[in-house]
């Protein structure tokens, strides 16, 4: 795979990514720092995919190189100089370079504390082999591989392998992105690392909510994100997360219709789905442990609120204005997320009804004209729009005239 790493930069990276990392090493170079390209850009390059995640790592100052590169491109450069990184803009692009570093533990789940070190030091303190390599950008060696952990290797055997036994001890969370990288490359997760994340998996009781939340929703952004949470369930992740928590047969279907409905699914109807038969408290419990946003928790509850009034959504003689009534506060993936779910084909009829027509029905008539008509102003002109809605939604006033014709009608009898 490295024989031709050099070709295989200049065909998969954008020529403008290729001309600013081709500055950024001879920039490095006259610096006397060393500059790699890191991480997933570097697996994904020996994977022969082009990578539009470009990280780079200085053995030296990266907020230096990243500001004279600034100077040097006409881009803007924002530096955080406690952390040693820099983010850099030209026109569309962005380059986010950091310093080569180390990283501690204090204990089991603490974010680490790091300091300044050299680029094998960097590597060593990642995930898997398959993400701790990196390409050398200098003048002299452009295109040359340092793979101190044999991730290469691991990319030919297909495995996802951590570095040391302590891997998942020190950072549960890689236990989701192990699965993650597993499922999306259709590679395994190599025996003794198995073995290490069913001997750790409870260390993800050490992880704050938010932090699992975000590796939830990299999986649920994933392409087909059914694939890492049955793994996710078989191994028990998910049941540790929240004992009520299931990656099962059910949710691949129900992942696949919601994609059917909706292309890519918002994270909130897949969390909802993923959430679809826990009780409201339960789902409260999951949304307060994964400090769920207001956004994405709103879905969930108004999908599990939704399910609660099925009965009703079923009564046979419910008008299009009783459906209307019943779900026009929902939320639009809510919807979707109880079509997706549900088994009853009445229930299906009556959703899509509302999502394709109900939702969308508005009177001619508004309230100005209402009052010429000789409605009263104040609450009875709402009164009357209301009223107006229902008739029109139930088929009763379908044009204009037809809307004049009721009103005059109900102001007749005084009504």
């Amino acid at each position: 795979m490295t024989d031709n790493l050099a070709t295989q930069l200049q065909q998969r990276l954008a020529p403008e990514y290729l001309g600013l990392i081709r500055a950024a090493g001879e920039l490095a170079s006259d610096l006397g720092a060393g500059l790699y390209l890191v991480g997933g850009a570097a697996r994904d390059l020996l994977l022969g995919q082009a990578s539009f995640d470009i990280d780079l790592v200085v053995e030296g100052d990266a907020p230096r190189l990243a500001s004279l590169l600034a100077q040097q491109t006409g881009g803007q450069v924002v530096v955080h100089h406690r952390f040693g990184t820099a983010k850099l803009s030209i026109r569309n692009l962005t380059l986010d370079l950091s310093t080569a570093r180390s990283e501690t533990y204090l204990h089991p789940g603490a974010l680490p504390a790091v300091r300044p070190s050299s680029i094998k030091n960097d590597l060593a303190r990642r995930d898997f082999t398959i993400n701790s390599m990196a390409i050398r950008l200098n003048r002299d060696d452009f295109g040359q591989l340092l793979d101190p952990f044999e991730g290469e290797k691991d990319l030919a055997r297909k495995l996802i392998r951590i570095l040391h036994e302590k891997s998942f001890v020190d950072d549960a969370t890689r236990m989701l992105r192990a699965i993650r990288y597993e499922q999306r490359f259709d590679f395994w997760l190599e025996p003794n690392t198995e073995n290490l994340l069913r001997r750790d998996i409870s260390k993800l009781h050490t992880i704050s909510g938010d932090r699992i939340r975000h590796e939830l929703e990299l999986i649920l952004k994933e392409e087909l994100p059914e694939k890492p949470l049955r793994r996710a369930g078989d191994l028990g992740l998910l049941r540790t997360i929240y004992p009520s928590l299931r990656g099962n047969g059910w949710m691949t279907q129900r992942f696949q219709e919601a994609r059917s409905l909706l292309h890519p699914p918002p994270l909130g109807l897949y969390f909802s789905l993923l959430l679809y038969h826990l009780s409201q408290a339960e789902a409260e419990d999951v949304i307060a442990r994964l400090k769920m946003p207001r956004a994405i928790s709103r879905v969930i509850l108004d999908t599990l609120r939704l399910k609660q009034d099925y009965i009703a959504l079923e009564s046979p003689d419910l008008s299009p204005s009783g459906i209307y009534h019943l779900l026009e506060n929902r939320s639009f993936p809510s919807l979707l997320a109880c079509v997706a779910a549900t088994d009853s084909p009445l229930i299906t009829s009556r959703l899509h009804l509302y999502l394709d027509k109900l939702r969308h029905v508005r009177t001619s008539l508004n309230g100005t004209a209402l009052q010429q008509m000789g409605v009263p102003p104040g609450p009875r002109v709402g009164e009357v729009l209301k009223a107006l809605q229902e008739a029109k939604l139930d088929g009763q006033a379908r044009t204009k005239q037809e809307e004049i014709d009721l009103v005059r009608a109900w102001l007749s009898r005084g009504g």
